[in-house]
């Protein structure tokens, strides 16, 4: 066998990545090389595993056109393409590009648990029991350069602070996440650091602007490439189920996680670092995409949570 594409599901989410991560580990183990991974430029792949030693290559999933990802995948000649989604269009792609395929059942994602859909039809196929516990790697030598960079330690509890999301429905109120962190400051010597992008910066900027601005870090300005040393060199994750929170977990880190709009089961139970808060009168059964919740996340239930996790 030569070579192995994995065709990543075509949703454009970083999460979404994090948690087929173990399912790629899980191919390439199965067939003892590295793989190549095909995946939309959005979901920050590159980057992401660049420092994988069981991914091979990355490949960008482009949307532009069917004939134009067929001749950036034909060259590799695969043996084998692996594709979690029912998408016919990515069918045909590695139908003609490889020589064998595997795919989830055409029409057959829908409603379905997004972990959990992965890792069956991974169990499945290679006939092996899959560990869905994600691991992102990071060089040692550039997580040691952001320690002295951002003067990351062990006396310090160094904390990324997801307080962006896709939408304004998953995004808790960010008086709340200031409340909270001047809370945790009180208690412990803290270093925040910001998990936003450029669209993020009135946020930021009211968190920086305030008591604790001066213990704040913002990555709006830096790359995903940029930011993954700097997770890998903290301890925990406090903040909105976005992805920010996925790749905290996949470098090691112990993650509080809010849910508000998106369903906990699909998007945290892949993760023992990941930790939940649903809002009041939900469980983790009944928070699903449009529970519409970010008023209802308890600040003391948040607060108290924060606290038992980095005590």
């Amino acid at each position: 066998m030569n070579q192995t594409v994995n065709v990543i599901f075509k949703s454009p989410g970083i999460g979404d990545l994090c948690i087929l991560i173990a399912n790629i580990h899980a191919i390439s183990k199965s067939i003892g090389k590295p793989v190549v991974v095909l995946a939309p430029k959005s979901t920050h792949a590159s980057s992401i595993l660049k420092n994988d030693p069981l991914v091979k290559n990355v490949i960008d999933l482009d949307k532009k056109g069917f004939f134009n990802i067929i001749k950036k995948i034909k060259s590799y000649k695969f043996d084998q393409s692996y594709i979690f989604s029912d998408s016919i269009r990515l069918y045909l792609i590695s139908k003609i590009s490889a020589k064998e395929v595997f795919h989830y059942k055409f029409f057959s994602k829908e409603g379905k648990n997004f972990y959990k859909t992965a890792k069956e039809f991974t169990e499945k196929t290679l006939n092996t029991e899959v560990d869905p516990q994600s691991k992102i790697y990071c060089n040692k030598d550039d997580i040691e350069q952001a320690k002295k960079k951002f003067n990351i330690s062990d006396s310090t509890k160094n904390i990324v602070c997801g307080i962006s999301a896709s939408g304004p429905t998953k995004r808790w109120d960010i008086n709340n996440y200031i409340k909270l962190f001047e809370n945790l400051n009180s208690k412990f010597k803290c270093k925040f650091f910001l998990a936003g992008g450029p669209n993020d910066e009135d946020l930021i900027q009211k968190i920086t602007s305030s008591s604790i601005g001066d213990k704040c870090t913002s990555f709006s300005k830096m790359s995903i490439a940029e930011t993954l040393p700097i997770i890998g060199a903290c301890q925990y994750y406090c903040g909105n189920d976005t992805g920010w929170a996925h790749l905290s977990s996949g470098l090691g880190l112990q993650a509080l996680c809010l849910f508000m709009d998106s369903p906990p089961l699909a998007y945290s139970s892949y993760s023992k670092n990941i930790h939940v808060v649903v809002p009041e009168g939900e469980t983790l059964e009944s928070c699903v995409h449009n529970t519409r919740g970010s008023d209802k996340i308890s600040f003391s239930k948040v607060l108290k949570k924060s606290l038992e996790l980095i005590s």
